[in-house]
């Protein structure tokens, strides 16, 4: 059987162990929110991208496509 000590020092040692992986969820909740916002940002530079080609005309359906001048 375990002594004081030994329990004590185990509890301990699981109390480091919860701080740790706190921690470490702490640290992937951030990520995870610096991530979203970078894709956010990246998602709205492209809508705003595809828009400025549609409004520019630069992007048409490949039926309205001119055949390429190898025909």
């Amino acid at each position: 059987m375990a002594t004081v000590e030994e329990l004590e020092q185990r509890v301990i040692d699981l109390e480091m162990l919860l701080a740790r992986q706190e921690r470490l969820a702490d640290d992937l909740s951030s990520e995870i929110i610096r991530l979203n916002r970078l894709h956010e940002a990246a998602s709205a530079r492209m809508d705003a991208f595809e828009r400025k080609m549609t409004e520019a005309d630069a992007i048409r359906p490949l039926s309205e496509e001119p055949p390429p001048p190898h025909y």
